[in-house]
C-alpha cells in the first residue's frame, strides 16, 4: 500500500479490466473495459456530464486463436465525450488477421495510430496483450521444451540469469539464445 498522501482532492477516476475466456470453439476472447469519471461537472459540445457519470466508458472484445492472430474484433462505445468518438470504431476492423505479440504497439499504432484511432481504444489494445498471454494456456510454451518460454527475459523475476528462472526452469538458467 502506498504511503498516507499529502492533502488533496480527488479529480479523476479511471477503471480498467480487462477478462479472458476460452469458448467452446477453440478460441479466445479477451474483453477490456475503460471507463472515466471526473468529481466535478464536465462539459463537452453535447453534454453535462455530472461528477461520477462515466464520460468514456469503452468496450473491446477481441477473438483470438492459438497462435493470437486476431479473428474478431468488437468495440462498443457506452459513452464518450463526443458524437464523432464513435467514427473510430470502423478502423479497428484493420487489426483482423494481425497477431498479439512482438510488435504489437507498431501494429497498433500502423493501423489506427493519430487521427485513424481514439487514444482510449489503443490503450485498451495495448494492455489487452498481457491479458491474452495470461489467459491462452500453453501458449508459450514449446512442446518438445527445448524453447524457453517466450517470458523469460522480459522482466527482472524472469530474468535468465536470475533466481526465479534458476528455481522454475533451471533449464534455462543463464541461457543464451542460439544465433540464427
Amino acid at each position: 500500500m502506498l504511503s498516507a498522501p499529502k492533502p488533496r482532492a480527488l479529480l479523476h477516476t479511471r477503471e480498467v479490466t480487462f477478462q479472458g475466456y476460452a469458448r467452446e470453439d477453440g478460441l479466445w476472447d479477451i474483453e477490456g473495459h475503460l471507463k472515466d469519471f471526473k468529481t466535478n461537472p464536465f462539459q463537452t459540445t453535447a453534454h453535462l456530464w455530472q461528477p461520477g457519470e462515466a464520460f468514456h466508458d469503452m468496450w473491446v472484445r477481441v477473438t483470438l486463436n492459438r497462435e493470437f492472430v486476431i479473428q474478431e474484433i468488437e468495440v462498443v462505445m457506452d459513452e464518450q465525450p463526443h458524437a464523432e468518438c464513435s467514427a473510430a470504431i470502423p478502423p479497428m476492423d484493420s487489426l483482423i488477421g494481425e497477431r498479439i505479440g512482438k510488435g504489437w504497439r507498431k501494429t497498433i499504432d500502423t493501423h489506427l495510430g493519430g487521427i485513424k484511432g481514439c487514444t482510449h481504444l489503443r490503450e485498451l489494445l495495448t494492455n489487452l496483450a498481457t491479458a491474452a498471454f495470461q489467459s491462452i494456456p500453453g501458449a508459450f510454451f514449446d512442446p518438445e521444451g527445448n524453447k524457453p518460454p517466450l517470458y523469460l527475459g522480459t522482466c527482472k523475476s524472469w530474468d535468465f540469469d536470475g533466481p526465479v528462472v534458476m528455481r522454475v526452469y533451471p533449464k534455462f538458467y543463464q541461457w543464451n539464445k542460439p544465433k540464427p
